[in-house]
């Protein structure tokens, strides 16, 4: 849902900041005020093209930033995310247009590219009336629309799930049938892969232990002269810090009668004699127990050397050479036994392609039935909004091979005067009879999968008394289901409105400006008489406006 829209130093635009709310939200305003303007800013954050004249006489650049709540619109935030911007409840998008042209687009403050930010964006906004943003003209949409409104999506899943496996089944076979074509070159290959990573009895501790065992030798020398000075020094040699220790103890020990305050440093000394004492016994131990072979350091060389070859020709790790070779195994026997493999494979293709054609029949049938009921609910709602004359068929076309949505592709096909032929909806329909179509399908349909905040413009073209009030009351009805903000020059429309917004122009220092305010009380009543009476607002307009406006709040 679009909650904020702010508009910078865009065409006749000083600064424009407002608030959008759920429900039904109109822009009313004379001709030429610049509702037109706020549909081009909104369409400039959708990915329209920009151009140099969309920035403010005497400014650097123009900019349009509007704030979305995406809150239960795990769809939308998927979307996002997976396109590489990562989305919580709110999303801002922000557009900037320099003087010459140039512009930047911004999705949550990251740099995005107009093919980026155009297919996002349709799934936040359809702005009806200009066929750019017309959600309404994708084919694809239409099948969509289709198995919502017939609650058919469950059976759509279940066909996707066996279509897929399907697919994936065929993948495998055209995988085997490749690596017949050359299977005893391919066998020899990956045995001798398989035999030379075996033959290496390779473990994933090894490389750890072996790097240890180096340090060791190569230190051998050191380690064992460190250890022999230290044992002489402790203990076997004249004048040995253990000696010259027994001796101080054996001296304090002989006086500690005579003064008890020496008693405590005795037993340090002595305890620091035993400990020193063990550390050469330990000494002497390791002298004793080290065998640093001179021949072992060139076994560890070339055990290690083999060990980077092989990682160098297969992986990185040894954990992962063993891994690639669990793979060369498994193909190894997938070859071994390919004629088993390929009659099971086949056996399985045929059960998926009889289940998935049964599937798709079956959802086939129950389109077919549910196209005729969306088609009747259809032309009635558009006889509701001045298209009486209008015919309306969904086209189901079967495709030659099942495809990933069904058996069958589809396209609404529309007629819009009576005697004239079905033609497809994109070649026939205006901007205004796009937008009560959207209209039509949202009021029959309000969860078939379209966007979650409608724009109408033109919704009102070339109507007017009962047709207008009909489409009032159904832009009111579609609002409860999806955010609606609409254009319109007809208070029977506005009336219904759950807020009320007016576009102005005034003149400001000899520059003219535009301004948009929300209506609410009187201001809303004055606004609604100068739709219904023009310039001329009198006393009746006013009773008549109010009267337009609580009869409407009560329908």
């Amino acid at each position: 849902m679009l909650l904020n829209l702010t508009i910078t130093n865009f065409a006749i635009i000083d600064r424009l900041e407002v608030q959008f709310d759920a429900g039904f939200n109109v822009l009313t305003g004379e001709t030429g005020a610049g509702k037109s303007i706020i549909l081009d800013a909104v369409g400039l954050l959708l990915g329209d093209r920009a151009r140099p004249d969309l920035v403010r006489a005497g400014a650097d650049e123009a900019t349009v930033q509007a704030l979305f709540d995406l809150s239960g619109q795990d769809d939308v935030q998927r979307a996002f995310d997976e396109a590489g911007f990562p989305v919580d409840e709110e999303l801002v998008l922000r557009r900037i247009v320099q003087g010459g042209g140039r512009s930047r687009a911004y999705i949550n403050g990251n740099l995005a590219t107009l093919a980026q930010l155009q297919p996002l964006t349709e799934q936040l906004v359809a702005v009806c009336g200009q066929h750019e943003h017309q959600h309404l003209l994708q084919r694809n949409v239409h099948l969509a629309i289709l198995d919502r409104f017939g609650s058919l999506d469950g059976h759509v899943k279940t066909y996707r799930v066996s279509f897929q496996k399907m697919q994936a089944v065929t993948r495998q076979l055209e995988k085997l049938e490749n690596a017949e074509r050359d299977r005893e070159q391919r066998l020899d290959f990956l045995q001798h892969q398989s035999a030379e990573i075996a033959d290496a009895e390779l473990s994933v501790e090894e490389e750890q232990a072996l790097l240890a065992e180096r340090l060791l030798l190569q230190n051998a020398e050191r380690l064992v002269a460190v250890a022999r000075g230290g044992y002489d020094a402790l203990y076997d040699s004249d004048g040995s810090v253990c000696e010259v220790l027994g001796s101080l103890s054996t001296d304090l020990q002989a006086v500690v009668e005579v003064d008890k305050k020496l008693a405590t440093l005795s037993e340090t000394v002595q305890r620091n004699l035993f400990e020193l004492e063990d550390v050469a016994v330990q000494m002497r131990s390791y002298l004793t127990d080290a065998s640093f072979e001179p021949d072992r350091i060139d076994a560890v060389e070339e055990r290690l050397g083999l060990l980077n070859r092989l990682k160098r020709k297969y992986a990185p790790t040894i954990g992962e050479i063993l891994e690639l070779k669990e793979a060369y195994d498994r193909e190894i026997v997938q070859l071994e036994n390919a004629g088993e493999t390929r009659v099971s494979l086949l056996e399985e293709l045929a059960a998926l392609k009889k289940q998935t054609g049964s599937l798709g029949q079956s959802l086939s049938a129950m389109r077919s039935k549910t196209a005729a009921t969306l088609a009747r609910a259809l032309v009635a709602e558009l006889g509701d909004l001045a298209m009486s004359g209008a015919s309306f068929e969904v086209a189901l076309t079967a495709l030659e091979q099942p495809g990933p949505d069904g058996l069958e592709r589809l396209e609404f096909m529309v007629s819009l005067n009576p005697g004239e032929p079905l033609m497809p909806l994109t070649r026939v329909a205006s901007g205004g009879e796009l937008s009560r179509l959207m209209l039509a399908l949202r009021r029959i349909a309000p969860d078939a999968g379209l966007v979650p905040t409608i724009i109408f413009d033109e919704v009102d073209a070339g109507i007017g008394g009962a047709a207008a009030t009909a489409v009032g009351r159904k832009l009111q009805s579609v609002s409860r289901s999806a955010q609606v903000l609409c254009v319109t020059h007809l208070p029977q429309v506005a009336a219904f409105a759950d807020h009320h917004h007016r576009v102005t122009k005034h003149e400001v220092e000899g520059r003219t400006i535009a301004v948009m305010e929300q209506l609410s009380g009187d201001d809303r009543v004055k606004e609604m008489a100068r739709m219904l009476g023009g310039a001329q607002v009198t006393g009746q307009t006013i009773l008549h406006a109010k009267e337009l406006i609580d009869v409407s709040s009560k329908s």
